[in-house]
């Protein structure tokens, strides 16, 4: 996708977001000749945050960016990993995979969420407008465009608004209905926070877990930090999304009869510098846009950390949403049609992965099937659109799976 041609550069985008999703977005709709304009809540990047994963198409992604080289430079470097059970005794060890970023041998990489967002908004600062520190209330649609009302910013009309706001998207719920219409509970719930790397690993992983709960931890900064994410599973949770002590307290009572170093992590958790909680759940929605307002990424089609794939979806979703809207000169319902029709078989194949084995991670071959199930070019060769086959080009290259690991990833634990 190169160049701004056919569009008319003072068309407007609203934003809300500015995680992979939304800064994706606005770099490429800024390619088509958009004016983009990010809303964000938090008063800058949000810092923290686990390692995710860039896989298959979504890498192509970051190489039409210049953005590959970056990413695998930044990307975690583990020689492998350690699993203990519940008293924290070792089961086995492996040097050729980690349960958080697969097969080590593999062209997929694994880099922390603050790392990637870092790069992709400094691919964007200098050609898009940032509102950070304030948020939507409303969005009221009219014949010539969507105004958005700010909690503290003026109101303002755009051509198009675009919800990149993550699991619990304020977009979504202004233009949709409320996230209880769309949201699909896994029965599990996540915690992650950065902590010093009193543990002393070196480039591996930790992880412990029995039939209610699990740790990963890993380290992290030239091994100076530690990342560590403790889940656990049951019922839906009153928690209040802001309530960090409440939240802190709840993961302390689910987690606290594991052994190992669970104790450690768990007096660590109260003093750390970030934290996060949240429930995982999945998105499914019959439609992904009304009028002039279209949701990508975890807003439209979250697949839950269980599938390993959030980040990729959110980027390969930015670049066809762009590149329909590219195709179709402005045209944002023929735009609109064309990105789901794209989309929805690519999506469905990830948001499975989640789901294929149960207390478990899907199969290699599934893995590598969902991650290649799109390709960037219709009528490019490869898989096409709306067939998963596999995809062979680009720097996601293809790598058979190896039926040798299929057994130690079948018991991967609550967080992956």
């Amino acid at each position: 996708m190169k160049g701004t041609e056919g569009m008319n550069a003072t068309r407007t985008v609203l934003i809300s977001g500015a995680s992979a999703a939304g800064l994706a977005a606005a770099h490429w709709l800024r390619r088509r000749g958009y004016a983009p304009t990010v809303v964000e809540r938090a008063p800058g990047l949000r810092p923290g945050g686990h390692a995710i994963d860039v896989r298959g198409v979504a890498l192509d992604v970051l190489d039409r960016m210049d953005l590959l080289a970056p990413a695998r430079e930044l990307r975690t470097r583990m020689r492998g990993m350690t699993m203990f059970n519940a008293a924290g005794e070792e089961l086995w060890h492996s040097y050729e995979e980690a349960f958080s970023s697969g097969r080590l041998d593999s062209a997929d990489i694994e880099v922390l969420r603050e790392d990637l967002n870092r790069l992709l908004y400094e691919r964007t600062r200098g050609e898009v407008e940032f509102l950070f520190g304030d948020s939507l209330v409303a969005v009221d649609e009219g014949p010539h465009g969507v105004t958005a009302r700010f909690e503290r910013a003026a109101d303002r009309r755009f051509d198009l608004v675009v919800g990149a706001d993550g699991l619990h998207s304020k977009v979504r719920q202004l233009a949709f209905g409320p996230e209880r219409e769309f949201l699909r509970p896994t029965g599990a719930h996540v915690a992650v926070f950065s902590t010093d790397n009193f543990l002393h690993l070196e480039d591996w992983q930790q992880w412990l877990q029995d039939e209610t709960g699990s740790y990963c931890v890993y380290p992290v900064r030239g091994n100076t930090e530690l990342r560590a994410t403790l889940g656990f599973v049951g019922g839906p949770v009153d928690c209040d999304h802001h309530a960090v002590e409440q939240q802190k307290a709840l993961v302390t009572a689910q987690m606290s009869h594991l052994g190992g170093d669970t104790p450690r992590l768990l007096r660590a958790m109260w003093s750390a510098p970030d934290f996060y909680f949240d429930s995982m759940a999945q998105v499914h929605m019959d439609r992904w846009s009304t009028g002039r307002i279209v949701l990508i990424g975890d807003a439209g089609y979250c697949p839950s950390p269980l599938s390993g794939q959030g980040t990729s979806l959110a980027l390969v979703g930015a670049y066809v949403l762009a590149d329909e809207l590219g195709k179709a000169a402005g045209d944002h319902r023929t735009a609109f049609a064309a990105y789901e029709r794209r989309m929805r078989p690519y999506v469905a194949l990830n948001q499975a992965l989640a789901t294929e084995n149960a207390g478990g991670m899907a199969s290699e071959e599934s893995i590598t099937r969902a991650k290649n199930a799109l390709v960037l070019d219709e009528g490019a060769g490869g898989g096409a659109d709306g067939d998963p086959g596999e995809y062979a080009g680009g720097p996601a290259g293809g790598r058979a799976a190896d039926p040798a690991h299929a057994h130690a990833r079948s018991a991967a634990p609550v967080v992956a």
